[in-house]
């Protein structure tokens, strides 16, 4: 079940929100919100939802264990044992099979096994909590329950923002409710809707049309629409599913850290990945960065802790050396940022700000065309044809990229372009620093109205189109 589907909107979220409004009582609400989780995962994934409930109950066991004092090491290495090895098992087995018959020239079976959709999120958040628990025992939970709805929270279960036990442990034991929190959590879940439905699935046609060009029929206008496409698909696809999920938890009372502050805007990679997909750097910098050292010894350890955290972060996106090389090429641009040789973290006047936003940009799009291909060469052959292909069109491009860049989609980039930047955010700030709050908030709510007008209209219409970060 999508957040984009009539099922979801329609139907599973109105019971259920109904239900949860009605139980006066945070323990049955509680339950009510674990029974309905487990439902929305299982609804699309019945065995998955067995590995997750092991999963809950392992690290629930792991977390008691950490009150004592002799075994909490040594549980703590089994837990993370664990739980890599489902990540290992389910996402990476048949990618190391591939990889070793490819080195070795042998031709060991390769495993065809399927990849339960958001595991490499509730894994995550599980050894959180485990290792939360075993640096500070005040977090380990006794109640089984309250284990179950961290790791199972159907808002952000499949798709996150990642969720540290400690942040959330205090609400899912008492949390409050207001018309404002339920107001903003609508309005955040049409928006995030807004962003999948209008603008993410009319890039995606354009995106997924270049990237299934032939090698004869590439030009380079076909590559540079294709290149900025999937940049705006990847951003408004997940961004989007944030921002339902942040307001989803809203509405039933929990209040999520924000995942994306405009990352488009960022001057400098580093910028960037202070402003990309928060939650999963963070997860990266406090569980991985900071134990292997962090900054704390020497540059040169320092940038071997970074080449592995990139290593790991391009990995965990998925089972393809095309993700590997993403996260790699991160790291590189980090570095030479780290060592001066880029000045990011240098650049005042507005010319060099310009200049390293001009940077940061062709970064992204340029590593997202690496990150999209299905092989490391295709996105090596897109790219070089963003430089130097042909200006020539052909049918393929004619009839597949230009055919399909109707007025519409236009408008649709250029609204895109627009949004991904905090423009309109600032106008609004603007005019409420000038006492023009009631206009705002009219626009806001008309314009939320008419944002839910065309979302159930693309809801009645459009094709099942799953969110990307489904299948991390």
């Amino acid at each position: 079940m999508v957040f984009s589907s009539t099922v979801f909107v329609f139907l599973f979220f109105p019971l259920t929100y109904i239900i949860y409004l009605v139980s006066r009582n945070n323990k049955l609400r509680n339950v009510i919100l674990t029974v309905t989780s487990l439902f929305f995962y299982a609804y699309g994934e019945p065995f998955a939802v067995l590995l997750m409930l092991c999963s809950i109950v392992i690290n629930y066991a792991c977390g008691l264990m950490m009150n004592n004092q002799r075994l909490k090491k040594p549980v703590l290495i089994i837990a993370i044992i664990i739980n890599l090895s489902l990540l290992v098992v389910f996402k990476y087995l048949g990618f190391l099979a591939q990889l070793f018959n490819s080195v070795t020239g042998l031709s060991v079976p390769v495993p065809d096994i399927s990849l339960p959709i958001g595991i490499s999120f509730f894994t995550f958040q599980a050894m959180s909590y485990v290792i939360d628990a075993y640096k500070n025992p005040k977090l380990i939970e006794k109640n089984i329950l309250h284990i179950c709805l961290y790791i199972s929270f159907f808002p952000q279960l499949i798709a996150g923002p990642i969720i540290k036990f400690s942040d959330v442990a205090a609400q899912i034991r008492c949390r409050t409710h207001s018309i404002d929190k339920t107001v903003y959590g609508i309005k955040r879940f049409i928006y995030g809707l807004s962003k999948k439905l209008i603008i993410s699935n009319a890039v995606a046609l354009i995106a997924d049309n270049v990237f299934a060009l032939e090698a004869s029929s590439m030009t380079l206008p076909a590559a540079w629409i294709g290149a900025i496409c999937y940049a705006l698909q990847i951003f408004f696809d997940f961004s989007g599913y944030s921002d339902m999920a942040i307001g989803l938890g809203k509405m039933f009372g929990f209040d999520f850290k924000e995942n994306f502050n405009y990352p488009f805007s960022a001057c400098g990679m580093t910028d960037f990945w202070r402003r990309w997909n928060i939650s999963v750097s963070t997860w990266f910098k406090e569980y991985v960065y900071i134990p292997l050292g962090g900054n704390r010894k020497g540059k040169v350890r320092t940038s071997i802790n970074k080449c592995i955290v990139f290593f790991l972060t391009g990995l965990w996106h998925g089972a393809n050396l095309t993700f590997v090389a993403w996260g790699l090429i991160h790291g590189f641009f980090l570095l030479m940022e780290n060592f001066g040789i880029i000045p990011a973290s240098k650049a005042k006047g507005i010319v060099s700000k310009t200049l390293i936003h001009i940077y940061t940009l062709l970064v992204t799009v340029l590593t997202f065309v690496i990150f999209r291909a299905d092989t490391i060469s295709q996105g090596l052959f897109v790219i070089k044809n963003m430089f130097v292909g042909t200006m020539a069109s052909n049918a393929d491009v004619s009839m597949n990229v230009f055919g399909a860049l109707t007025p519409y989609v236009i408008l649709i980039i250029a609204v895109g372009a627009v949004i991904s930047t905090p423009v309109v955010k600032k106008i609004g700030q603007n005019m409420r620093s000038r006492n023009m709050t009631a206009a705002v908030d009219a626009v806001s709510c008309v314009g939320t109205l008419l944002l839910l007008g065309l979302c159930v209209l693309s809801l009645a219409t459009a094709a099942y189109n799953p969110f990307i970060y489904f299948r991390f």
